[in-house]
């Protein structure tokens, strides 16, 4: 890693685009989960590079770059989720609001299926399914984290899809076709 920073820090542009490409899975990742909006994650995980850049030389090389770059990416998202809070809604009051409470509830209900039959995959489907959805990393990544081929990530991926779905149905919890996972 230090290598790789030390040609970040020379102006090596191709430095950084590897810089970016092995991280921005993980960063997009965690800006995802954290803001749940997939635009406001887009310019988080921008906005955290450009931060990194321009402060890279305050890296210290004794600790590991993985902390101190989410720690960055975190602050971006922590700021983006304060400035929501500032904001005023703007809902308007000529319409009455429907209780959408049932929905929260049914979604934590899929949520926790879902959880549940996916610690059920066998591990390699789990893990590559995870790293693709929860991680939203591209299946070159997954490959290269997981040290296995392109070929195999897929169908990793897609086997863990298809095998959610029938036991999602199995349980009970998804009826009908569900093309969208297919």
């Amino acid at each position: 890693m230090n290598v790789l920073v030390d040609r970040c820090l020379n102006g090596q542009e191709s430095a950084f685009a590897e810089l970016f490409r092995r991280y921005q899975g993980m960063v997009y990742g965690l800006c995802m989960r954290m803001l749940g909006q997939r635009e406001e994650a887009e310019d988080a995980t921008q906005e955290t590079f450009v931060r990194v850049c321009r402060n890279l030389h305050q890296w210290d090389p004794q600790r590991a770059f993985e902390p101190w770059l989410m720690t960055i990416a975190g602050n971006r998202c922590r700021t983006r989720l304060a400035s929501r809070k500032r904001r005023p809604n703007s809902v308007s009051l000529d319409h009455p609001i429907a209780d959408q409470s049932y929905l929260e509830s049914e979604a934590k209900y899929l949520a926790e299926e879902v959880a549940t039959v996916v610690g059920t995959l066998k591990s390699e489907l789990r893990e590559a399914f995870l790293l693709c959805y929860r991680d939203g990393l591209a299946y070159q990544e997954i490959a290269d984290r997981l040290d296995v081929p392109l070929g195999t990530v897929k169908t990793w991926v897609h086997r863990a899809r298809k095998e959610l779905v029938d036991r999602l149905r199995k349980r009970g919890t998804l009826h009908g076709q569900t093309s969208a996972m297919r």
